[in-house]
């Protein structure tokens, strides 16, 4: 089933639970894929929406999220970080699951050594064939400072 539908359907299932946080949450996502679908639709690039698409969506929006948790950790803020952390919890939940620190250094670890990468200067060459071997199970602002470190202590 196309990721569209998916979610779709978990807010129709949202709108019967009468459950107000994920309804909200629901239809946050649904809206910003019709931005998306019409920003598509329109200008030179004409193109369908697809589930590649609404992924690249999900994880800017996860982003924002972790961006917004950390800021209200900071500042104390348990009502609003409450919310922020039950949006993110939804929208990772229609992503691949990400690999933790441990899979995503071993992983660098490999491709550093498959590329020959031996300076810091070489990074672009690493995050390249990192994003072609594992665009949706990576977090990449993760990986770009495991890959700093690893290519520093060379």
């Amino acid at each position: 089933m196309p990721l569209k539908e998916t979610i779709e359907t978990e807010y129709k299932n949202a709108l019967k639970a009468k459950d107000k946080s994920k309804i909200s949450t629901y239809r946050l996502i649904l809206s910003s894929i019709k931005d998306l679908e019409i920003s598509n639709r329109s200008g030179p690039n004409k193109k369908e929406t697809d589930d590649e698409d609404i992924k690249k969506l999900l994880k800017k929006m996860v982003k924002q999220r972790s961006e917004s948790i950390d800021i209200y950790k900071k500042n104390n803020r348990e009502d609003l970080l409450e919310i922020e952390e039950n949006e993110y919890e939804i929208l990772t939940s229609f992503l691949p699951k990400q690999l933790g620190d441990e899979e995503t250094k071993e992983i660098c670890k490999e491709i550093i050594s498959k590329i020959g990468a031996s300076s810091i200067k070489d990074m672009g060459k690493v995050m390249g064939e990192l994003k072609k071997q594992h665009a949706d199970e990576i977090d990449f602002a993760k990986a770009g400072t495991v890959i700093k470190e690893l290519l520093n202590t060379k």
